[in-house]
């Protein structure tokens, strides 16, 4: 069968995001069917889907969803709008079989189901998706794949897809060079699963709770891919990188002894690491630490879930500063517990945190399948019939979401490295222009302070 895999995803704040899954899942059906990419960041965009549709006649089209919306509680923009307009395009173009997926769709499929009036989904890893062509063309009942969905069709998630999963990049594919071109980004997968039990988190939905691992050297010969098509900088996209001490510090021996020499930056968790930890990172290229942070009022951390008490939070980024790395933290203020008082701990807390970035995120985005949903429906924010497609934010009763900002502003006066949610389109667009002048990386290291 002929199979064009689209991203859906055109969201660009505070810069693009290479299609990593569509990379899977092409090397999970490459052997059996004939499989095109087409990334709606990438040339052309929408506006070019009709002839590349009309040049590969599909037999089936997949969609993968990667966002529901922005999470951006100042500017909240839902997805669904666009989705919508990129089926219309492919259905205007072909007759194919259309089959959405993707973690936006994991977290809630039955809207998109019915929104964009699809005839399968796939649930969790997309790897799946071969289990389901082969139903098709073998005309066998494709309702009893495990996380196959159909309209009018409700499922519960399968388990994880398997302990091995193969990545199929090409350099060649058109939409490469789109990232190599801003920002020189592209990205990278070590392992799945999260064993954390962060209220607000989706990670452990969409790809369970076990840890599967790349084998070191596996991971290592992949950056040497990305790095031989041009790329300068690489993201690990694992929900957490640091949640296996062993694992991480194998794959850096692996980096180091395989000669990979572009930089790279990862999500960590701010845990007291191993000795020398964050220096043996830096050796095998680590630049950019960011750090899931949330909180610095240990009442909100252990409402949150979060397995580290601010102290940890404050001897982590000290050793990652020491190492030095460029280091970011992260905050999700105004969740369960958030009160006056535990704001001002945060906000006397981040003055401790030199030679960083601090984003503050003023609102916590509900999601299906999260402890925040169950307990936002126990609190009356939300209903068993509500929508929660478009952003709705869990708002604590404590303290108003307005005075959070409020404060935040104060206290930042302006300072260059306190930045309220990603930064918005105004940040977008410088990035764009720094990236149109050869810059490369996330570049969020030009605002530590």
């Amino acid at each position: 069968m002929k199979v064009l895999l689209v991203s859906a995803n055109t969201h660009k704040d505070p810069y693009p995001v290479y299609p990593l899954g569509l990379d899977y899942v092409a090397a999970a059906i490459a052997g059996d069917h004939e499989v095109q990419i087409a990334d709606m960041n990438g040339p052309g965009g929408v506006e070019s889907l009709g002839e590349t549709i009309r040049g590969f006649s599909p037999d089936v089209v997949g969609v993968s969803l990667r966002n529901i919306d922005n999470t951006d509680v100042e500017d909240p923009i839902g997805f669904m709008g666009s989705y919508r307009d990129l089926v219309q395009a492919i259905r205007n173009h072909s007759e194919a079989l259309l089959v959405l997926g993707g973690s936006g769709f994991t977290i809630n499929p039955e809207p998109f189901m019915d929104g964009l009036k699809a005839d399968y989904g796939v649930l969790g890893e997309g790897e799946r998706l071969g289990l389901l062509l082969d139903a098709i063309e073998n005309h066998k009942d494709a309702a009893a794949i495990p996380g196959v969905v159909m309209p009018g069709l409700r499922k519960p998630l399968p388990g994880p897809w398997g302990e091995e999963f193969h990545r199929g990049f090409c350099k060649d594919r058109p939409h490469v060079e789109f990232y190599l071109r801003r920002g020189g980004m592209l990205n990278l997968q070590t392992k799945r699963g999260c064993g954390y039990r962060c209220i607000y988190c989706t990670y452990p939905h969409i790809e369970g709770r076990a840890k599967r691992f790349v084998a070191p050297e596996k991971v290592a010969d992949t950056a040497l891919q990305l790095q031989a098509a041009g790329a300068r900088y690489f993201f690990i996209t694992d929900s957490v990188f640091n949640s296996d001490f062993p694992h991480n510090l194998a794959v850096a021996r692996a980096f180091r002894k395989a000669g990979v020499s572009i930089p790279w930056g990862a999500y960590f968790m701010p845990v007291g690491p191993p000795p020398n930890y964050f220096r043996l990172m830096a050796e095998a290229g680590l630049t950019h630490v960011e750090f899931g942070t949330e909180s610095l009022s240990d009442r909100v951390l252990s409402s949150y879930q979060k397995p580290f008490k601010a102290q940890e939070v404050i001897d982590a980024h000290q050793e990652a500063v020491d190492a030095g790395l460029h280091v970011a933290h992260f905050f999700l203020l105004g969740g369960p517990g958030e009160t006056s008082g535990t704001l001002e701990e945060t906000l006397g807390g981040v003055e401790k945190l030199k030679k960083s970035v601090l984003f503050f995120f003023c609102g916590m985005r509900i999601y299906p399948n999260t402890k925040l949903f169950g307990l936002a429906l126990e609190e009356g924010q939300i209903s068993n019939t509500g929508n929660v497609m478009e952003p709705v934010f869990y708002r604590s009763p404590h303290i108003d979401a307005a005075e959070i900002l409020r404060r935040v502003k104060s206290q930042g006066g302006g300072r260059i490295n306190w930045v309220v949610g990603s930064g918005g389109r105004k940040t977008a667009k410088t990035i764009e222009r720094l990236y149109e002048r050869g810059h490369t990386g996330p570049l969020w290291e030009h605002l530590v302070r």
